[in-house]
């Protein structure tokens, strides 16, 4: 028997997207949140370490659960990027 997945990632767009004209001022500001001090990555990161500390096992898998899911993330802010400067 399989175990029941937590999460299920569908890896698409929920809206089509189109682009008129390259924006990359806009693409980087979308890169920030990104890989910037506050963007996802980071908080991935604070999330994933956090749990090394926590002394609660409910707690831990708690912190687990957000990071994974805030790396999940990621993805669709590279997507939205590379579109943005391709302008597609």
């Amino acid at each position: 028997m399989e175990a029941e997945q937590m999460f299920h990632y569908e890896k698409k767009l929920q809206y089509p997207v189109r682009i008129k004209t390259p924006n990359p001022k806009l693409a980087k500001i979308i890169t920030t949140q990104y890989g910037g001090p506050d963007g996802e990555l980071g908080a991935s990161l604070r999330y994933l370490s956090q749990r090394y500390a926590m002394p609660y096992p409910e707690l831990r898998a708690l912190l687990t659960d957000i990071g994974i899911s805030k790396t999940k993330m990621l993805h669709p802010q590279k997507q939205r990027t590379s579109l943005v400067i391709a302008g597609f």
